[in-house]
């Protein structure tokens, strides 16, 4: 079975039914503010534009358009999402109070299990370098394998990635980082990226430090990590 919304628990068997992936069903969710269906569609059609436009701008310009996103100085926005190499399903949850409707029921830095991708839970333990792509964009995959070359050298490091939309098999593998599916581009969408991959690099608690926008070198990458230091 498959979440319809947003992931509003806890990957507890004991919660959602076991081999499902369904909301518990005590305390029922909010009711739906009205026009939600129509947000919902919304909300679908727009993360697929931007998709569009970030895969256009990744290979036509080295200057990307402003993101309307976090940017440097800012915090990483919360959101929960499930990793990719799970069986769980549901939308992104990018509520940041109870009773968000269709951005969760609960708050995103609340729920948290096994088969989820917290952001909330990843700056909590460390400098955080999070990295967002369509996730059937070849190319911009290319920064999973960039993460595994670094990750072992910087273990105080949580290296973070969502791909959005696409094939979830795409993801899948042993990478030793966690790695999300943004199944229907909501985290790409609130994040404004407009790169190819985005890479946000941020210090313990989620503050931003700087953002790149389409893939670097290994020695580019090192020195964002030294800047992070």
């Amino acid at each position: 079975m498959s979440a319809r919304g947003p992931l509003d628990f806890d990957d507890d068997p004991r919660e959602r039914g076991v081999g499902g992936g369904e909301p518990p069903p005590e305390p029922p969710p909010p009711a739906r503010p009205p026009g939600a269906s129509r947000y919902t569609w919304f909300i679908g059609l727009a993360g697929f534009l931007l998709l569009v436009v970030v895969t256009l701008n990744t290979f036509v310009t080295d200057s990307p358009v402003e993101s309307g996103g976090p940017d440097s100085g800012d915090k990483l926005l919360p959101f929960a999402v499930p990793l990719a190499a799970s069986d769980l399903d549901g939308d992104a949850n990018l509520a940041t109070k109870a009773g968000q409707g269709d951005a969760g029921a609960r708050p995103a830095c609340e729920v948290r299990g096994p088969d989820i991708l917290n952001i909330c839970e990843e700056w909590e333990q460390g400098p955080v370098v999070l990295a967002i792509f369509p996730a059937s964009a070849g190319r911009c995959r290319e920064i999973l394998q960039q993460f595994r070359r670094f990750g072992p050298q910087h273990r105080d490091v949580r290296f973070v990635a969502v791909g959005s939309r696409g094939d979830r098999d795409d993801l899948r593998g042993a990478w030793g980082f966690p790695v999300g599916w943004d199944r229907d581009g909501q985290v790409l969408a609130r994040y404004g990226v407009v790169g190819c991959p985005q890479v946000f690099f941020s210090k313990q608690g989620g503050a931003i430090t700087d953002t790149v926008y389409k893939p670097i070198d290994d020695r580019a990458f090192a020195a964002q990590l030294k800047a992070l230091r």
